[in-house]
């Protein structure tokens, strides 16, 4: 991530960390509690959160702690409270309708189709524009996109693919081997690029940034990018034989060869880590695992902690799923106690204590996928 905003973003946390904070932590913690009280509607949580941003823009702008802030340090506070409130909130707003979770699979599935036949020359892209180095870097930073959590860096995923296309359409054009097409050259690279990368749950990925990323911020080149990676997606959505440089019948049977391929892959690797044999007869639980059973503090016992996976029967699966819920529920009642104590503490105007926990939470929240920070 860029530099400067790493480091006004961690004078924002020192900030915060400030007693006389206190108000806008609670402010805070208060929108996102509220969450809970209704059931997911992504277009009015939309809402919601970007008049939430709107109004803590102003309340930080008037608050005593940033008096005579730049416009910079005020956009740095802003990009890191998005980032703590859409991590607080990302498993109740990402994908949160079975219809989103059924449309990325649905999605998903076609590229894997489109994958096994498409090629460069069925979208009309120009041999000048066909460099695989380049389509390979830019399908690696589209990939990344589930990886994050917050809007901004799901955004910026997007932002560097586009831009690894656009200089490959800038070198093209540069070399005399191609003219510029703009739109024309820009679009069909991205489709192409699109399928190729097949990024994870694309369409809820894309309607998170959408609903989510401040508006404010949604502009100039971020929205140019944006908006033919959203059409990139509806045009695979869409796409037929006509929407191809290729015969109806070729596509038809390309297609269905692809299904038939993947079924066959489907049927030679089961998505499943038990060997196919085990099914036919049921052996029970494994005895040899029975014998190994860790007994751990309480007197709780917990098969399993030795295992290998080729140890495992279909007689086990029971046993683990009842052990997977207990141990569930151990996490969240632990987590509600953390939680409930964080809020005590934040509610106590006698010390700092309060605010240090929503920054310490917010340090936390800017770490990337690999644990390192911006």
């Amino acid at each position: 991530m860029e530099a400067n905003q790493s480091v006004t973003f961690y004078d924002f946390l020192d900030r915060m960390r400030n007693p006389a904070s206190l108000d806008l932590v609670r402010s805070i913690k208060s929108f996102i509690v509220s969450f809970s009280f209704y059931p997911a509607n992504p277009e009015n949580d939309g809402k919601k959160v970007q008049e939430f941003f709107l109004t803590m823009e102003t309340a930080i702008r008037d608050h005593p702690l940033w008096a005579g802030a730049t416009d910079e340090e005020i956009d740095s506070a802003m990009e890191g409270l998005e980032k703590y409130v859409m991590t607080k909130l990302f498993s109740r707003t990402f994908a949160s309708l079975p219809e989103d979770v059924k449309f990325d699979r649905e999605i998903s599935e076609k590229i894997c189709l489109l994958q096994a036949f498409l090629r460069p020359e069925h979208l009309d892209i120009p041999v000048a524009l066909q460099n695989e180095t380049s389509w390979l870097l830019a399908e690696k930073e589209l990939q990344k996109i589930n990886a994050f959590k917050a809007p901004r860096e799901k955004l910026l995923c997007i932002i560097n693919c586009c831009k690894v296309i656009n200089n490959l359409l800038l070198n093209a054009s540069m070399s005399g081997n191609h003219v510029p097409g703009g739109a024309d050259d820009f679009l069909p690279v991205i489709i192409y690029v699109t399928i190729k990368a097949n990024p994870p749950q694309l369409h809820s990925n894309l309607k998170f940034i959408q609903l989510y990323r401040r508006q404010a911020k949604l502009i100039s080149e971020a929205a140019y990018y944006l908006t033919n990676v959203v059409s990139a997606k509806s045009f695979i959505v869409d796409l037929n034989a006509k929407s191809l440089s290729i015969e109806e019948i070729e596509f038809e049977e390309s297609m269905q060869a692809a299904r038939l391929a993947n079924k066959a892959t489907l049927v030679e690797n089961p998505p499943t880590t038990f060997n196919t044999e085990v099914f036919r007869t049921d052996p029970g639980p494994s005895k040899f695992l029975d014998e190994k059973e860790t007994k751990l503090k309480g007197g709780s016992k917990y098969p399993y902690m030795d295992a290998e996976a080729g140890e495992l029967t279909v007689g086990d699966v029971e046993k683990l799923l009842s052990l997977y819920k207990d141990v569930v529920t151990r996490y969240t009642t632990l987590c509600s106690k953390v939680r409930h104590l964080s809020i005590s503490k934040t509610d106590c105007p006698a010390t700092s204590e309060g605010t240090s926990s929503l920054a310490t939470e917010l340090e936390e929240t800017c770490l990337d996928a690999n644990g390192k920070k911006e």
